[in-house]
């Protein structure tokens, strides 16, 4: 949106202020997908992941993918 003329910011921006966007509640959130995730582990595992995920700066999703990869490999 780097070439927008002023006119264009001020009506977005006008569209925005007077405009509440519809928002999907039926799917959860990218912050939702991962609670949920980790829910079904039990706490010690649940606290790994997030440390290791917090630790590489990657999501819990992307540590467990690693490891479920780490471990087909191993035995593969």
């Amino acid at each position: 949106m780097a070439d927008m003329t002023d006119e264009e910011y001020d009506a977005l921006d006008e569209l925005w202020t007077k405009t509440t966007p519809k928002v999907n509640f039926a799917r959860p959130g990218v912050f939702a997908r991962q609670r949920y995730l980790l829910d079904c582990l039990d706490t010690v595992t649940a606290q790994y992941i997030q440390t290791r995920a917090e630790a590489t700066k990657q999501t819990p999703a992307q540590v467990i993918g690693m490891m479920a990869r780490r471990e087909l490999a191993a035995t593969g």
